[in-house]
């Protein structure tokens, strides 16, 4: 009787251990296949038009009598409108900043009595914002006119006189993220055929930022990075979507 009841025990043990190495064996095959992926990344570019654009005009009178000074910018002021209201800007496209008076013998850093110019500077800022960006542009290149009026335009202040936006990203969004996710499968795709593999299921997925750039921007490196700017009235939008698959 006690010989049986070992020979059982025996049995059972071996039963046991044949089954958990055989656990073991699928769980170790599981691991090395669930181990096996590839990360592939994916772009979408868009070429398109910027919607927006912003033009800064600034004129500039230097006077030593700031009441003569007052009367002269707000003379150009009236020119610079007239002008545009002319060329089919619309008037609630046209934003009058204040004036500012730069006075030039309160500046501690200067010696104006040695310096035989005016003494104040009195600048003028109008700002035209429109969607109509093919008609600013235009226009932006007519100012000759003013300046055969009697306006003169200065160096501005606030970098480029005329900026260009793009604004409608949204609507534009859904269908880049989807193209560049269908480039990274492919991409793994490839990568698995040339290794006598199959692509298996989506791991993970990351989405980088959206950039918008000049179109005439250059490459600044890094990841997808480029030199950004506003003075291009073409742009290009770019989305990367990193992507990790597993290989079967």
């Amino acid at each position: 009787m006690k010989t049986n009841n070992i020979w059982i025990i025996a049995i059972a043990l071996v039963i046991s251990f044949g089954i958990n190495a055989l656990f073991i064996g699928r769980a170790l095959q599981r691991f090395k296949a669930e181990d096996r992926s590839v990360s592939v990344k994916g772009l979408s570019e868009r070429e398109v038009k910027a919607d927006l654009v912003v033009w800064n005009i600034q004129s500039r009178i230097v006077c030593d009598n700031l009441m003569d000074g007052s009367k002269q910018v707000e003379g150009s002021k009236n020119q610079i409108v007239k002008f545009l209201l002319q060329n089919q800007i619309k008037s609630d496209e046209i934003i009058t900043e204040g004036i500012s008076v730069i006075d030039k013998k309160a500046n501690q850093y200067g010696n104006f009595q040695q310096v035989n110019t005016p003494r104040y500077l009195v600048n003028q800022l109008i700002q035209v914002r429109s969607s109509n960006v093919d008609l600013v542009q235009k226009v932006s290149r007519m100012t000759g006119e003013l300046l055969q009026a009697g306006v003169v335009i200065s160096n501005n202040d606030y970098g480029n006189p005329i900026q260009y936006y793009f604004t409608k990203l949204n609507d534009i969004k859904p269908e880049m993220i989807s193209e560049a996710t269908q480039n990274a499968r492919e991409a793994g795709i490839k990568f698995a055929t040339e290794n006598n593999s199959k692509l298996g299921r989506l791991k993970k997925a990351n989405q980088g930022l959206f950039t918008i750039v000049d179109r005439t921007a250059s490459l600044s490196g890094g990841e997808g990075g480029y030199v950004s700017g506003t003075n291009d009235i073409f742009k290009k939008v770019r989305v990367v979507i990193s992507t990790e698959y597993s290989i079967n």
